[in-house]
């Protein structure tokens, strides 16, 4: 898919959720607030083939946008990229817990980044990952 296209996609798929972000919430089992051992944190460590790299840019922009504004569960989808190799890419994610993460499986916004990227991606590693001093956790994000 030529670039432009893609643009026009992800912006028209884009107006849909802005429309509809408010049923895609209600949509959801209301999620508890958690405390910080029912929380998933995870890396996700990609690999993208350097002639996809901005397609795929787009598209992983799109859906961790997306996840965080839509979804209640989701606390953060922080994707990163490695500075001297932009091919390389890191994504920080935080759930409220274990159906917080279940139910972003089943976005529309999930399903759409796994389709259009799977090609694109020469690796994927999913690190879960625990926390030190789990009681600062709340202080960071009261801190932004």
């Amino acid at each position: 898919m030529k670039i432009h296209h893609l643009f026009i996609a992800i912006l028209v798929s884009f107006i849909s959720l802005e429309t509809k972000g408010q049923a895609l919430d209600k949509q959801q089992p209301s999620i508890e607030k958690s405390n910080t051992s029912e929380m998933i944190f995870r890396i996700s460590e990609i690999e993208v083939y350097p002639e996809s790299l901005e397609e795929y840019k787009a598209i992983l922009k799109y859906e961790a946008e997306a996840s965080v504004k839509l979804e209640t569960g989701v606390i953060a989808i922080m994707p990163m990229y490695q500075k001297d190799k932009p091919n390389q890419f890191r994504i920080l994610e935080i759930y409220v817990n274990k159906k917080a993460y279940e139910q972003h499986l089943l976005t529309p916004h999930f399903k759409y980044y796994k389709e259009q990227t799977l090609e694109m991606v020469k690796s994927l590693k999913l690190v879960d990952m625990g926390v030190l001093g789990s009681e600062i956790t709340p202080l960071i994000f009261a801190k932004y």
